[in-house]
C-alpha cells in the first residue's frame, strides 16, 4: 500500500497574512511492492490556506481559491 506524506517544499513570507508560511506538497510514495516507482505529487497547499480563504476573496493558487495569481512565482522573479 502506498504511503501518502505532506513535505514542506519551501517556507517564504507572504504580504498577505504578514507571516512566514510553509508551502507544501502531498508527496504519494509507491508500495514496497513497486518500489522502482517514483514519488508522486498529487497536491499542493499553504500553512495559512484556511485563513485566507476566510477573508471572502480569492487569494491564491496556494489557498486553493485563485490558479491565476502565484505571489511566490512573483517574488522569486524580483
Amino acid at each position: 500500500m502506498s504511503n501518502r506524506k505532506w513535505q514542506t517544499i519551501k517556507v517564504s513570507y507572504c504580504q498577505r497574512v504578514g507571516h512566514e508560511v510553509s508551502l507544501e506538497a502531498e508527496v504519494v510514495y509507491p508500495s514496497d511492492v513497486m518500489p522502482d516507482q517514483p514519488p508522486r505529487i498529487v497536491a499542493h497547499r499553504c500553512s495559512f490556506g484556511l485563513q485566507c480563504n476566510l477573508e471572502g476573496t480569492p487569494s491564491c493558487v496556494w489557498a486553493g481559491t485563485n490558479p491565476d495569481y502565484d505571489p511566490f512565482v512573483e517574488n522569486a522573479q524580483q
